[in-house]
């Protein structure tokens, strides 16, 4: 049976592949799976049949037979373990890999999406120059700290992983912003991430939605 993804049916980012449907895709590309693909109206993400499923009422979700997921780390998780190439097989390699997939989904993620959120929502406020010092202080901290941590290598932990996709999703949510700039390799590890064949499959799948959702003329 293939499994069935739920995604936006019109593309909050105008095409840009930053909703959380993307690692799913990505995941399910690199490991060769075909996956049906549900869209979903912000109104359809509301109702009770999508909330049996994602009780929280958003994207994605992830249906496999009796199996129903939701939250795109624990899908992208459950598709790693399903099938070969996206986790190390040795325990040790593997537990770190599972470990920087919750580092992206929580320890980074956490300043990024406050800082995103501030900026949709507080931008107008009189206030909002200051408190963005401060958000884009603590983005830079992480950011400081994962530079480090990756130095020169190519993955975060050996060769590539599920942890690599959520992290490289994470961060290219920053590609509009100056905050990756004084951070040469985390500019060259999200170009790699982009540059694999897998990226480019699922990015175009999920950019279709938008321009199919275009008006005509």
């Amino acid at each position: 049976m293939t499994a069935t993804i739920t995604a936006f049916a019109t593309s909050p980012d105008r095409g840009r592949g930053l909703a959380r449907d993307m690692q799913v895709r990505w995941a399910l590309e690199e490991v060769g799976q075909p996956y049906d693909v549900r869209l979903v109206s912000f109104q359809a993400m509301k109702a009770p049949a999508h909330r049996a499923v994602h009780p929280f009422g958003q994207i994605p979700t992830y249906e496999d037979g009796e199996l129903s997921l939701f939250e795109s780390g624990a899908i992208v998780l459950h598709i790693a373990e399903r099938h070969l190439g996206l986790l190390p097989e040795e325990p040790n390699a593997r537990a770190r890999a599972i470990m920087w997939m919750f580092a992206a989904v929580d320890t980074l993620k956490a300043p990024i999406i406050e800082r995103e959120a501030a900026w949709l929502i507080e931008r107008d406020k009189s206030w909002f120059a200051e408190r963005q010092i401060m958000l884009d202080g603590n983005v830079r901290k992480r950011l400081g700290e994962l530079s480090v941590r990756l130095g020169e290598a190519d993955w975060l932990d050996g060769d590539f992983s599920a942890a690599d996709i959520m992290m490289v999703g994470l961060l290219r949510r920053l590609e509009t912003t100056s905050l990756l700039d004084d951070y040469p390799n985390l500019l060259a590890y999200v170009a790699r991430g982009k540059a694999r064949p897998a990226f480019k499959r699922a990015f175009a799948a999920q950019y279709a939605v938008f321009t199919d959702s275009q008006p005509v003329g």
